[in-house]
């Protein structure tokens, strides 16, 4: 059975309106970008993979929703706003025009952890995922994806060594998984693409 795509947390979804087109810009200028280069997507089979976030104010962020990742251009009607969370819960509630992606609780725990954390860019890569797991933070890779255990993983590399100063995070136990993360989409990207 595909364990891809698959949002394992329980999603309280509100329908609602989109968030502004001028409060997503930077958001889905720099998604469309990553899909145009492949690091988000869709694979063969159909299922989506990849996904970004904002953070808007201390305890909401905008992530991309569910499924997106077929979509070559995005607007505002593909993202929604993330409002609250439990992560000892699995809990997590997101309000707009569609579902929140489903590692929106691994964002929700790296934005917890620090309020220097503004962005956060989930990619799939193959040899950036190879190469690096073990050399840079690397979860266990008996954690699975978008689970109260990978929000807690997240949290215990952050306290380990200083990957705060790297802001990448190799995903063991997510094929292809890698989380980047800065002040900014701009620093989260660049520290992406200085690995690719």
């Amino acid at each position: 059975m595909i364990d891809e795509g698959v949002i394992k947390y329980r999603c309280q979804w509100t329908p609602g309106p989109s968030l502004a087109a001028d409060q997503l810009a930077d958001l889905m200028a720099w998604r469309d970008r990553l899909h145009q280069s492949g690091q988000i997507g869709q694979y063969p089979n159909g299922i989506g993979y990849g996904n970004i976030s904002l953070r808007l104010s201390p305890g909401t962020f905008a992530v991309s929703g569910t499924q997106t990742g077929h979509l070559a251009t995005t607007t505002p009607d593909h993202y929604t706003r993330v409002d609250s969370w439990d992560i000892d819960r699995n809990t997590l509630h997101c309000t707009g025009p569609i579902q929140a992606s489903s590692e929106s609780l691994t964002h929700a725990a790296l934005y917890d952890f620090s309020p220097g954390i503004q962005a956060i860019i989930h990619v799939h890569n193959r040899d950036l995922w190879q190469r690096y797991q073990g050399e840079l933070p690397t979860t266990a890779a008996t954690v699975p994806y978008g689970t109260p255990a990978m929000a807690y993983e997240m949290e215990r590399l952050l306290q380990q060594g200083d990957p705060a100063q790297q802001r990448i995070l190799i995903m063991a136990g997510h094929e292809e998984g890698v989380l980047t993360f800065g002040a900014s989409l701009d620093e989260a990207a660049q520290v992406l693409y200085r690995y690719l």
